[in-house]
């Protein structure tokens, strides 16, 4: 239909009209994913040429697809914790000691300890070895919690509540109530300090956030308090009756999983034992634990509005996360010396190592406009005379 509607369009002498992406929330478990895909991939080397590739990598993508939400502004903080991590890193390197082994950068003095730390040594020679082990650990550390902080900022953490199964609605609520906190103190800080500002007042770093702190604190317990109350007051923490015999067949069910997934993994990992102990264990305790999942969230009763649905998008940025840490883990396999390549060598990538990273930037292309507050406004207030064709709709 699109094909005959521009070819009417180039017979009567008008241009086609543009096909336009609608600015929509994407699923939020395809972010997880994606980001989990990236802090997989992170793990999987120490090569800081790679490990600082994913870390702007993940940058790009936050910064291009991030809505206005409240959870968006928290990346900043994420990206001032991995530079923490990274220091903190590379100090305990120095402080525990080092060894005259290497190129000797600074030689300080060694602080003796007692008897029963034995092999323990604070200060000493400090070698560009030892702090080049600590860099690219601390840089292996920063690239896992930039890629979840990239998930915290870009995905929805209450979307998120409504596609977990009914059985962890509790676990559910917790781990969004968890993870909302450091956003929306974030938030809460700015506020406060733009309100202060206004005022004007004292100024200076130390009584400066002595005014913030207070006045953060308290917005966090009342925000804290009204979502309790909303919570209560939509049914959260209260489930439907369960008859005796279908809890028994609950708790044998989960009994059953629990059981055969530890038989699974001892039979997967111990050659010695019979086949049957593996695999085929493992995915009869994995049947187990949904078949009882599916009962234990027959007691919780409650409706979706508009569930979320995965359409194409979402599709390609999960599928760019699992391909990303697939790329990285397989040149950690073939050449180790690429994804380890140690402190004495001076770290390479191979074209495979730069393009497995480089598969993360997928959502630049697939990713709709994200929400904000320019986004929301209708088209026609942006151009009257535009009439552009539905791709796809928000949900």
């Amino acid at each position: 239909m699109t094909v005959v509607a521009d070819a009417t369009a180039h017979a009567r002498g008008h241009a086609p009209a543009r096909r336009v992406r609608f600015p929509r929330e994407l699923h939020p478990v395809a972010w997880w994913m994606w980001a989990a895909g990236v802090a997989a991939a992170a793990s999987s080397t120490t090569n800081p040429l790679l490990l600082a590739l994913l870390i702007a990598v993940t940058w790009l993508v936050v910064v291009s697809c991030r809505g206005d939400g409240t959870w968006a502004r928290s990346f900043k903080l994420y990206l001032w914790l991995a530079v923490l991590t990274v220091v903190i890193r590379i100090f305990f390197r120095v402080l525990l000691g080092g060894t005259d082994q290497g190129h000797v950068m600074l030689h300080l003095p060694t602080i003796p300890l007692p008897h029963w730390a034995a092999g323990i040594q604070l200060l000493g020679p400090v070698t560009r070895e030892q702090v080049l082990a600590g860099l690219y650990d601390g840089l292996q550390l920063a690239a896992i919690l930039v890629a979840f902080g990239a998930a915290n900022a870009l995905a929805n953490p209450k979307r998120l509540l409504k596609t977990l199964p009914p059985a962890l609605y509790e676990i559910g609520s917790a781990l969004v109530v968890a993870v909302s906190v450091l956003p929306q103190l974030v938030d809460s800080a700015r506020r406060v300090k733009h309100a202060q500002e206004l005022r004007g007042g004292v100024e200076g770093r130390i009584r400066g956030m002595r005014r913030l702190l207070v006045p953060v604190l308290e917005d966090a317990f009342d925000r804290s308090l009204g979502l309790a109350a909303g919570m209560d007051a939509r049914g959260y923490g209260r489930s439907g009756d369960l008859d005796r015999r279908t809890r028994v067949v609950t708790g044998t069910l989960m009994v059953a999983a629990l059981i055969g997934t530890c038989v699974g993994v001892y039979g997967f990992l111990d050659r010695t034992t019979p086949r049957w102990l593996g695999l085929p264990m493992l995915a009869v305790g994995a049947a187990c634990a949904v078949a009882g999942m599916t009962s234990a969230g027959r007691r919780v009763r409650r409706t979706r509005y508009r569930p979320d649905r995965w359409q194409g998008p979402e599709i390609a940025i999960a599928a760019s996360g699992v391909v990303a840490a697939t790329g990285v883990w397989w040149v950690a396999t073939s050449t180790m010396t690429v994804a380890h390549p140690g402190v004495t060598g001076v770290p390479t990538l191979t074209l495979t190592a730069l393009l497995a990273p480089l598969v993360a930037l997928v959502p630049l292309l697939a990713a709709p406009p994200p929400l904000t507050v320019t986004t929301r406004q209708p088209a026609s207030t942006h151009n009257p005379t535009a009439s552009p064709t539905r791709e796809e709709g928000p949900s």
